[in-house]
């Protein structure tokens, strides 16, 4: 059974699941049980010497799977940041940009590889937008949180720059002053369009979800936007926990 790569006007995950549903339930010897709670199991964190860093990059729904996929990711969360409204909300937003803060281990990744993924998931020269999102929340923003991270994102800009004189790089770069974790129902939003991985994970509520690394990578497969090889190695996983009947997703 191959795993969300037809298109339709639906959720291809949708697709998959209600395939998966019917499969079953016409074939009594196929049986997959679904627990109601499979909490996951925490990595140590005292080994895990965390970095954050924020980026604007237009939805934040979708900047937040871009970099789900990414090894040395720990965990994402989108927010919003940039303005000056204390408490903004997703309807009373004032003058800040959609965000997402990565929280990463930076003896597997550094600043200047999420720079990389950073330019490499929008368009930087379209002003005040993405695609069919246009408006000042979806500004390009590389925020930083030191002189380093100051320097690094200054020299990427340049290099992005420099690869085109016809039009210019509207990205901003600024002192990250502070960052505003977005309403749950926003956090894993591509994730959350999937109710059957929700369920292969065994349903973990809210707060553990928005924390969950495996949540993270799984944010960024439901969006396809993870390498075609970890793509691949994902959708084996879940068909191999379909053969067996037994859909207990810890880790991909």
């Amino acid at each position: 059974m191959k795993v969300a790569k037809i298109t339709y006007f639906f959720s291809p995950f949708l697709f998959d699941f209600l395939c998966t549903i019917i499969l079953l339930s016409s074939n009594p010897v196929l049986s997959i049980r679904f627990p109601d709670r499979i909490p996951e199991v925490p990595k140590d964190a005292s080994n895990q010497p965390l970095q954050t860093a924020v980026f604007a990059l237009g939805s934040f729904w979708r900047s937040e799977a871009s970099f789900g996929c990414l090894n040395g990711i720990v965990r994402t969360t989108v927010g919003y940041a940039g303005g000056s409204k204390a408490n903004p909300e997703y309807r009373n937003l004032g003058d800040h940009a959609e965000c997402v803060q990565v929280e990463y281990d930076p003896r597997v990744i550094g600043f200047r590889q999420l720079l990389e993924a950073f330019w490499a998931s929008h368009d930087s020269r379209q002003v005040f937008g993405q695609g069919p999102d246009v408006g000042n929340q979806y500004r390009s923003i590389i925020f930083t949180n030191g002189t380093k991270d100051s320097r690094l994102a200054a020299v990427s800009k340049e290099r992005e720059q420099s690869k085109s004189k016809s039009s210019i790089v509207t990205t901003q770069v600024q002192q990250l002053e502070a960052f505003y974790p977005a309403e749950p129902e926003h956090q894993k939003f591509e994730l959350k369009r999937n109710p059957f991985l929700l369920q292969l994970m065994g349903n973990l509520p809210e707060e553990e979800l928005e924390r969950s690394t495996l949540a993270t990578k799984l944010n960024g497969y439901a969006a396809e936007l993870c390498p075609s090889r970890t793509q691949r190695r994902i959708d084996a996983k879940i068909n191999d926990i379909i053969k067996k009947g037994w859909p207990i997703l810890r880790d991909v």
